[in-house]
Parts: structure tokens; sequence; C-alpha cells
């Protein structure tokens, strides 16, 4: 049974996409250094990030800089490629899992420097990795409705804070083993911002139109990943294994939409295991699938559309491009593109 997992858009599409890159490149051999005295003391070894997870560099925003920030400058880009007036914008969603605080919403930060009206509607919305999917879906419910016209999807994430932090935390003389593979997730996660403008595909000549989504539920592996800025701890096997259960759920009617035969698949970035293994159980031809998590590691919910910003000059009108992954708790999803 699908229940409601499955859902179709009837005149909404996504009309840019952009992105922003964090200005520090930080290679995993300088993590390498930093835990080599570790290493030793706990039988880990130099390269594990580059062997296990395939990332060779992340980037950090400088010492300050908001996620918020990241985010803001992200939605002017798109907003600036989308040519749309601020006025026509009625829905702002801010999508980060990286927050400065609790409250308020980072949507009225980002809502209050791009200056947008006060008829915007605007709110955080969290799905863990997925949340500019999530987005995309509830964004393409309201226009299809007439509620908007124009919605802004924005997402800034930092890795620079949980990293140093988990960098002195394995840096102790206690730390084990254990201790080391719990935390290393935290070390494979990037920094970076992206938006999109999502609005009517019939008004918008060239825009790229959503076409149909499907999303799935685990919610029993809710604890194999938990963590705040401070500190992230990992069951990565096990999170590995039900991710990749939950997404064969998802792909049953890949065969009925064409979904094995995609010209392109804009999958969230992880590391280079799940992205062979999630190839194979989906039977996805790796040669279609672009990567960004070797020079910007997990980018979060900021992944897939930083990886759809790199590759947008490549697609060609009417290619039918998946917008796919798995975010911690667990949940999954697909959303499908025709360009």
């Amino acid at each position: 049974m699908s229940g409601n997992s499955i859902f179709t858009m009837n005149d909404t599409a996504i009309v840019s996409i952009a992105h922003v890159d964090a200005p520090e490149v930080v290679p995993s051999s300088y993590f390498d250094g930093v835990l080599a005295d570790t290493y030793d003391r706990v039988g880990g070894f130099p390269g594990m990030l580059q062997r296990f997870a395939g990332i060779q560099e992340r980037r950090w925003w400088p010492e300050g800089h908001l996620f918020t920030d990241a985010a803001t400058a992200a939605g002017e880009k798109a907003i600036k490629a989308a040519g749309v007036r601020l006025e026509d914008i009625g829905l702002l969603i801010d999508t980060s899992v990286c927050r400065d605080r609790l409250e308020p919403s980072s949507a009225v930060t980002v809502h209050n420097a791009l200056d947008l009206p006060s008829w915007c509607l605007n709110f955080d919305l969290v799905n863990a990795c997925l949340g500019f999917v999530t987005a995309v879906q509830v964004a393409g419910n309201m226009i299809d409705s007439g509620q908007i016209d124009y919605a802004l999807i924005v997402d800034g994430e930092g890795s620079r804070f949980s990293q140093e932090a988990t960098l002195a935390r394995l840096v102790r003389p206690e730390t084990t083993i254990t201790d080391l593979f719990n935390e290393l997730a935290t070390l494979t996660l990037g920094s970076g911002g992206a938006a999109a403008v999502v609005g009517r595909y019939s008004d918008n000549p060239g825009s790229h139109r959503v076409v149909r989504g499907a999303a799935r539920a685990a919610t029993s592996h809710h604890n194999l990943c938990v963590g705040d800025l401070n500190q992230m701890r990992t069951d990565s096997r096990s999170l590995l294994d039900a991710g990749l259960q939950v997404s064969k759920m998802v792909w049953g009617d890949a065969d009925e939409w064409g979904w094995r035969d995609a010209d392109r698949y804009i999958m969230h970035q992880i590391s280079q295991v799940h992205t062979r293994l999630t190839c194979e159980t989906l039977d996805i031809d790796p040669a279609k699938v672009p990567l960004t998590f070797p020079f910007l590691g997990n980018v979060g919910p900021a992944s897939i559309p930083i990886t759809l910003s790199l590759e947008a000059d490549s697609l060609e009108a009417g290619d039918q491009v998946l917008l796919l992954g798995v975010g911690s708790g667990i949940n999954t999803s697909v959303i499908e593109l025709r360009w």
C-alpha cells in the first residue's frame, strides 16, 4: 500500500536554482594531522575518511559567518536568476538543519535580509537531509492550489563548529576506537548554501517542471543518527543498511514511471560507499550520478540543490531528472523533474 506517499504536481516548476560556496577549503589530511596521536593510540589510521567515505576535502565558513548569512546569499542569487519581483514571492521556507538559535525561526532573518513583503508567509521546515526536497513538495501544493505565485526555498549549512568540537573530543586521552567510529560521520560534513525559486510552469517559459514524487518512512530507525551542533553520534553501518531498505520501498513504482532510465540522478551526497550501494540496490547507472561529496562533503539538505545547481548547465530541455535521498530518522524521498 502506498497511502499518501505518492504525489503529482499539475503546474509547478523550479524556475531557478542557485548555490554559494563556503570559502575555506579544509582537506581531510588536516583532520588526519589533528588525530594522528589518537589513531596511534586506538588503532585508527590516516586516510580513514578518504578510504571509507571518499571525501578529500570540505569547506568551512569564516568564524562568525551565520547559517542565515549563507541562506540569504543563496536566496539573493536564486531571485536574481529567476527574474521575479520580491512582491510576487508569497512563501519563504528555510530548510536548514544548522541553526544559529532555537527561537525565532531562521526564516524570519532571511525574510528580513531579503526585504520580502509582509504578506510572504515564512517558516522553517526541518526534515534532516531531505528538508529541501520536502519543501519543494509543500511549495508545489500551495502553487497548484492557487495560494501563491512563487516560493523561495533556502538552505544554509556549516560544519566548522561541529567538526572543531568533534576533533577536540577525539584527541582526549580517554577516546576509544568506538568513540572514533561513532563520530567519524561528523567529519564528513560540509558547508554551503542553496536556494530555489519555485513557481507556476505555465507562467515561466524555460522552467523545469515538477512532475511527481514519492516518499516513505521507517521511523523505527530514529535513533541511528542523533546529534546537535556540538556532537553527532552515528551508527553508520546500520544507518546505511536501513536507508537502502527504505529506498527500495519508495522505488516500487520506478518501472511504471521510467525512473530506471532517467537522464540524471541528483542524489543526496553522503559517501562513495552509500552512492555505490544505492546505485546497485536501485539498479541505477552510476555514470548518471554526479558527485560533489569528494570536494564538498555531505552538506546536509543543501547537497541535493547544490549538486543540481552545479549540473544545471549540462542538462537539456526534456531531460528526466530525479532528486533522491535518505534523511536520518529514517525518511526517503524522490522527486521527478522534467528539465
